[in-house]
């Protein structure tokens, strides 16, 4: 299988904006890092984490070393100079709410190919900042691969620049805590019948809910 720039090292165009987002982070929005030894060192995997805010896919993929793949509603796409970079760091668009047999098609391919992906169980920002239920499709995405799933919290997003804020509240911590990889095994259970995306993605949705927010560091 040939190698896709990810597996060997990041395009110039996704690491400076990989570099950038992490220093916005380290400098605007300075928060503990936690769990990053957690991350597999080869093949792929999905990180699924809580979404709360805009700041939420950019500072999750700042801390992790490898080009990552993305999600986002298609209707961005019809800005187009907001299409392009989009496209030129690869993410992958989304019908929101409706079942987005492409999007799904896409990811599979994504992990057939050892690449890694950045999924948001809840679907969508939540309105308060509180987890939310997860949707069944990264449930269904995970058990048809059978890849190590990486749960992922944030932690002050929504006060920085949740919903029904327009401007970013710079100087608010944002967190963000890596949980151990969740295995195929704990996850899917194949005599589930029907319920089995939804109850694989519940089970995430737990690991991630059971993360702690990172003891902040004395000075």
């Amino acid at each position: 299988m040939p190698q896709t720039p990810d597996q060997l090292t990041m395009t110039p165009f996704y690491g400076f904006f990989h570099y950038l987002a992490a220093t916005i982070h380290s400098m605007c929005f300075r928060g503990e890092v936690a769990g990053t030894e957690n991350f597999p060192t080869d093949g792929p995997f999905l990180i699924a984490s809580n979404h709360a805010s805009h700041l939420d896919p950019p500072f999750v993929g700042s801390h992790v070393p490898r080009q990552m793949r993305f999600f986002a509603r298609k209707s961005l796409w019809n800005n187009r100079m907001l299409g392009w970079w989009m496209n030129q760091v690869e993410t992958i668009p989304v019908e929101r709410d409706s079942g987005d047999i492409g999007a799904i098609k896409r990811v599979l391919q994504a992990l057939a190919e050892n690449r890694a992906v950045v999924l948001f169980p809840e679907g969508t920002r939540s309105q308060d900042g509180q987890l939310q239920k997860p949707k069944p499709g990264v449930g269904l995405m995970a058990c048809k691969t059978g890849v190590p799933v990486v749960p992922c919290r944030l932690f002050g997003s929504f006060e920085a620049f949740g919903k029904g804020t327009s401007i970013p509240r710079f100087g608010t911590p944002v967190s963000i805590v890596f949980g151990p990889p969740i295995p195929a095994s704990d996850y899917d259970d194949p005599k589930a019948g029907k319920a089995r995306y939804e109850l694989a993605a519940q089970r995430i949705m737990d690991r991630i809910a059971a993360l702690s927010a990172p003891p902040e560091r004395v000075i």
